[in-house]
């Protein structure tokens, strides 16, 4: 029988349904009664003392909260009677030690991978075409049309012929009516397109608003960005446009390249349009240059790695009130895993940490390191404030309505993605990771953004959890959905990859999902299992642009 409410800490003075919960009902919990005083709808709370105004509301063991008004025993947490409160946070004491998991079911496994010359280990084998302003987008655009097809790498014929069908039943005279009754063939592609280069993922082309018309400084970043993709141990090489004028110069991106890969030996191809002249030749070399290119990447197979050369992100997004105690601490134990076997995990989203600042500053591995967290937190969340938008704006409409009532709550959920292991590095934005373990990188709490970021930073893999349901993908980095809920996986199973509604459903414990989500995950890396993002083409690129988003 499925548990119907849970307290996640002993601290806690709010429960959280499981299920809807009626006004009236007795809710006998661990030898307590607690008769409702309102409908708990799943994934909300309701509290189990009497809250005056401006007394504290505990969640996951820290302050998420207090009234704005009288809240009694019983009665739904929301926002017309909550607000935002979160505890201050400075230098505190090392809290290194943690209890490591259990390894020995992956301690001989390994993934196969792509051996890059730096020893990094990629997970695919993309070549990408980056521009370095968005004065280049159009000639991407030619390019694109130009090879993705022709390569075999396209994936939306099954759209084709659906607008193929209706140009057909217009052309005959059929009304709009008609069109719209029509019941279309439309059938699931049975087969990918032959490859011509069959040990090449893709050819993505990093689309971009950036490069001229910003600061220095945000020309500088998106060098930073594109060259963490440049350097990235899923991309075989690189084809760059440049017009020539730009912030964003060719010489910035090579030093940015050089800062993460002193011995960078991939293929850089630059053309420049304003030295070369015409859109035909710069379309022309870049092209052939490219499928040049292509063909010393084709010579690349996948070799077996050991599992301490993953590195994986950690994402969340459209998230509910159940991510904090479904899919968020099964992949947190995912992380404490490939941490204990010498992997790396990239834990991001800076705006969603508010509230557990002190916990995640006591886990640094020393004071430096801490301290550097303590001041990008402090400086982010001032600079929203200065423009009217602090952390405490950050849940959206979708978060409210599931559950996740401030951002203390939403940002405690959201930390367990990262589990226990000490932090042993924190980075700010578009920085590379480079220590095993698990890492802090500076990034907004906006799901492609950060995407963008930690894929930038090292990500090869991307676990990212969502409770209401999202796309988002990424172009060289498999980005695997996990839902927190079993209604969701089954409402969206086109884009959602595994359910963590199991451990709401109590099918299965918070470290038997870790596991499971490991074996997926090995089995992406190697090439063995395409997640619906990457099949889905779904590459969203968005740099950050250093002012304030959330």
């Amino acid at each position: 029988m499925q548990q119907r409410v849970l307290k996640v800490h002993p601290a806690d003075n709010v429960i959280v349904a499981l299920t809807d919960l009626k006004k009236g009902e007795i809710i006998s919990f661990q030898g307590v009664d607690y008769e409702l005083v309102d409908d708990i709808a799943a994934k909300h709370k309701f509290l189990t003392e009497d809250r005056a105004v401006d007394e504290e509301i505990t969640m996951y063991g820290v302050l998420v909260g207090k009234a704005k008004q009288f809240i009694p025993k019983g009665g739904l947490m929301h926002t017309f009677n909550t607000r935002h409160a979160s505890d201050d946070f400075g230098l505190g004491s090392r809290k290194l030690e943690w209890a490591q998991p259990d390894t020995s079911k992956f301690k001989q496994r390994s993934f196969l991978g792509y051996h890059r010359q730096d020893g990094s280990v990629g997970t695919a084998n993309y070549w990408i075409v980056l521009p370095m302003v968005f004065c280049e987008t159009r000639n991407l655009e030619v390019m694109r049309e130009a090879l993705v097809d022709s390569l075999g790498y396209g994936k939306n014929q099954v759209w084709k012929d659906q607008t193929e069908q209706l140009i057909s039943l217009y052309r005959s005279g059929k009304s709009v009516t008609d069109i719209l009754n029509a019941d279309l063939a439309i059938e699931e592609e049975t087969a990918t397109q032959t490859r011509l280069f069959p040990n090449v993922d893709g050819v993505k082309f990093l689309n971009h608003e950036m490069g001229c018309g910003g600061t220095r400084s945000d020309a500088q970043a998106l060098c930073g960005l594109l060259a963490g993709y440049a350097t990235h141990p899923n991309v075989a090489g690189v084809t760059v446009l440049s017009l020539g004028c730009q912030n964003a110069q060719v010489s910035i991106l090579r030093e940015e390249i050089a800062k993460r890969d002193p011995n960078f030996a991939k293929p850089l191809y630059v053309f420049e349009q304003q030295e070369i002249g015409s859109e035909e030749k710069l379309i022309a070399g870049a092209i052939k240059q490219t499928f040049a290119g292509l063909i010393e990447a084709n010579k690349i197979e996948r070799q077996p790695a050991p599992l301490s050369k993953l590195v994986i992100g950690l994402e969340c997004g459209g998230s509910d009130g159940f991510s904090g105690i479904s899919a968020n601490p099964a992949i947190g134990h995912t992380s404490d895993i490939l941490v204990s076997l010498g992997g790396t995990v990239i834990l991001a989203e800076f705006p969603e940490l508010c509230g557990v600042e002190q916990e995640l500053s006591d886990r640094c591995v020393d004071e430096e390191t801490a301290l550097k967290f303590n001041s990008l937190m402090k400086i982010y969340n001032s600079r929203a404030e200065a423009v009217g938008s602090g952390f405490y704006m950050n849940p959206s409409p979708g978060n409210i309505k599931d559950g996740l009532i401030t951002d203390a709550i939403k940002s405690a959920g959201a930390a367990k993605k990262g589990g226990n292991s000490p932090v042993v590095d924190v980075l700010d934005y578009p920085e590379k990771v480079t220590k095993p373990g698990l890492n802090l990188v500076c990034t907004p709490g906006n799901d492609v953004e950060s995407t963008t970021a930690e894929v930038a930073s090292g990500a090869t893999v991307v676990l990212f959890t969502t409770g209401l349901g999202t796309p988002t993908g990424n172009p060289v980095a498999p980005v695997i959905k996990l839902s927190t809920n079993t209604k969701l996986y089954h409402k969206m199973n086109d884009i959602i990859d595994i359910n963590c509604g199991t451990i709401i459903d109590g099918q299965e414990t918070i470290d038997e999902a870790g596991e499971r989500i490991l074996d997926y995950v090995i089995q992406v890396a190697s090439g063995q299992v395409t997640p619906h993002s990457v099949r889905l083409g779904q590459d969203d690129f968005i740099p950050w642009k250093r002012g304030v988003s959330l």
